[in-house]
């Protein structure tokens, strides 16, 4: 006998506790093992994108097997097995939730609904808060214009200070028509660009997020921006410039304006279907408005892009009034001829 032996440590035998818990990870493991395997040989098939080359038989057992590992993911949390045998189900359930529930597009197959159909179709189904956040922008136009007629002090409450500048009531016809004209150089005009989106975009989305509120705030920010419009209009027609006015507007304000009826309107869209879900919960009312409005939101941004590329751009290097009316008419047709008249069947309307 070595006389060292007596200061090694002796082999301690496991507590029988860990014994049976091996044990039954083992039986439960052996159990199901067969079909986790099967599951994952499908899986991995898939994954290297050989859908093809994946047997029908093993397609339609695909949704049986993903529910099978899932119950046995549940029955390994509760029964505390060992941490392997868990990492292995968690990520196995993972892979075949996505194969079996996730989404089967690519981004270019999204673009493609999109832009074919999906869009225009969201649009058109909130046609009734369109309606009505036209007339909410129309009459507070209406009314900037005759709230600034009856007070100057109204035009300086209405138009922002950075709108104004010279732009103001008493000012020469000269000097307004001279804050009409473009500029002779395209340098620097892409970081107006950039700040114009920035501006635009925060109205928009403003005017959407408000729509939570049943829509009310939706309407008010739509009225309170267009009684801006009014007064500036008022300002200009009173020294003869209504039309030169109007098509430097135009250029951009077509879409623009456009992008922020239409996120006015998503609001809206979602605040009525939460005060009036009619026969289904409030909850599912609100999702499926939501998902319909987010899509048109998507959109908006897009439209955003387009009109702050327009206003520094267009607006500053294209100064004949004509030339104005002809692309700022031409971005107007072009957006109710694909909204309106682009009747492709839609993919359900979803993102």
């Amino acid at each position: 006998m070595n006389p060292l032996d007596m200061f090694r440590p002796k082999p301690v035998a496991p507590p029988p506790e860990i014994e049976q818990a091996a044990l039954r990870s083992d039986r439960f493991r052996l159990a199901r093992e067969t079909d986790w395997k099967r599951l994952e040989a499908i899986l991995l098939r898939m994954e290297k994108g050989r859908l093809r080359k994946v047997p029908d038989e093993d397609l339609l057992e695909l949704p049986a097997l993903y529910r099978t590992a899932a119950s046995s993911l549940a029955i390994a949390r509760e029964t505390s097995l060992d941490a392997a045998t868990l990492a292995y189900l968690e990520s196995l359930v993972q892979r075949a939730w996505f194969q079996v529930y996730g989404p089967r597009s690519s981004l270019i197959d999204w673009l493609r609904r999109f832009f074919g159909g999906g869009w225009s179709a969201s649009v058109r189904d909130i046609w009734l808060e369109i309606c009505i956040a036209l007339a909410v922008m129309v009459a507070g136009t209406a009314v900037g214009w005759l709230l600034a007629a009856q007070d100057k002090k109204w035009y300086f409450a209405l138009v922002p200070t950075d709108f104004a500048d010279s732009r103001v009531p008493g000012a020469s016809r000269a000097v307004l028509q001279k804050s009409l004209a473009g500029v002779d150089k395209v340098e620097g005009l892409s970081f107006f660009s950039a700040f114009l989106f920035s501006n635009n975009a925060k109205v928009s989305i403003l005017a959407f997020a408000l729509g939570f509120a049943f829509g009310i705030p939706s309407l008010m920010l739509l009225l309170q921006n267009m009684a801006t419009l009014g007064a500036m209009l008022w300002l200009f027609s009173g020294v003869g410039l209504t039309i030169d006015f109007a098509a430097w507007l135009s250029i951009h304000g077509t879409t623009e304006i456009f992008a922020v009826l239409l996120a006015g309107a998503a609001g809206l869209h979602v605040g009525r279907s939460m005060a009036f879900p009619g026969n289904r919960p409030v909850l599912e009312a609100m999702a499926e408005s939501g998902r319909r409005a987010a899509q048109v939101m998507a959109g908006v941004v897009l439209m955003l892009v387009c009109a702050a590329v327009l206003e520094s751009f267009g607006r500053q290097l294209i100064v004949a009034t004509p030339a104005r009316f002809a692309v700022g008419g031409s971005m107007l047709a072009f957006w109710l001829l694909y909204f309106f008249a682009f009747r492709r069947r839609s993919t359900g309307g979803q993102l």
